[in-house]
């Protein structure tokens, strides 16, 4: 049985500065207005570091919760320049943090040090947004499922609060380009994700599965008809209030 609560997630990446708070509050607002929906979502952006603590601050009756993108994994303050550690987040108001991503993996974030990145964050209850996914080259191979396996079994541990971590599969070669896997495909992923966290972990609790990958308005319609997907990390849509305020609207048409 899939969750009540559907999670639409906001990855800015690398995009924005003070005046767009305009985009935060629009949103924000959409959600308080929305009583039809309001306790069926969870809304989350994650936003640059240099924008947290500005926008908390400056975001009064905060519907959507904020969150950050990434983190060194020490969790005390040290000799690492240009960092910020889990600790330091939570302070500027970040509840959630995505970590995983295909574009930290690629800069060398290895499963060891997802690990360690989780850790410290579950340490300063932050919810954490991991995310999995093959790239081309493994999918062609039909590595897929060992891929996601690998990477489940390898960054996360019993003793964690399994509770307050959210995997979110991003197929790394959908990313920015338009391309989705087809439904069935994708359910079968999604249940394959499914069974092997409540195998690796020895617990009959579901874990709470977003998916990634170029979803957008338009396709929005296609994926609402997947009841097995717990949400959505959406790219470049969240940069746009209208576009991910559509991504919502859409879904619950």
């Amino acid at each position: 049985m899939t969750k009540k609560i559907k999670y639409f997630v906001g990855n800015w990446k690398m995009f924005g500065d003070f005046n767009s708070f305009k985009i935060i509050y629009k949103i924000n607002k959409f959600c308080a207005n929305s009583k039809k929906t309001l306790n069926k979502k969870k809304v989350v952006l994650c936003v640059p570091n240099t924008l947290l603590y500005y926008f908390k601050n400056k975001l009064k009756n905060k519907i959507i919760s904020l969150g950050a993108q990434n983190c060194h994994h020490n969790s005390n303050y040290g000799a690492f320049t240009g960092s910020i550690n889990a600790s330091m987040l939570k302070k500027t108001g970040a509840e959630y943090i995505i970590l995983g991503h295909s574009e930290n993996r690629a800069d060398g974030d290895t499963e060891k040090i997802i690990k360690k990145k989780i850790e410290s964050s579950l340490k300063q209850n932050l919810s954490i947004i991991f995310c999995i996914g093959e790239t081309l080259k493994q999918k062609n191979k039909g590595l897929t499922f060992s891929t996601l396996k690998k990477q489940i079994k390898g960054s996360i541990i019993k003793k964690f609060d399994l509770k307050k971590i959210i995997i979110a599969y991003e197929p790394v070669w959908s990313i920015g380009t338009n391309k989705i896997l087809k439904m069935n495909e994708l359910r079968k992923i999604i249940s394959f994700i499914n069974k092997e966290y409540k195998k690796i972990f020895k617990t009959k609790r579901s874990p709470t599965v977003l998916y990634g990958g170029s979803v957008n308005d338009k396709n929005i319609s296609f994926f609402s008809s997947i009841s097995e997907i717990d949400g959505f990390l959406v790219g470049g849509a969240s940069q746009s209030s209208k576009k991910f305020i559509d991504i919502i609207k859409n879904y619950y048409k």
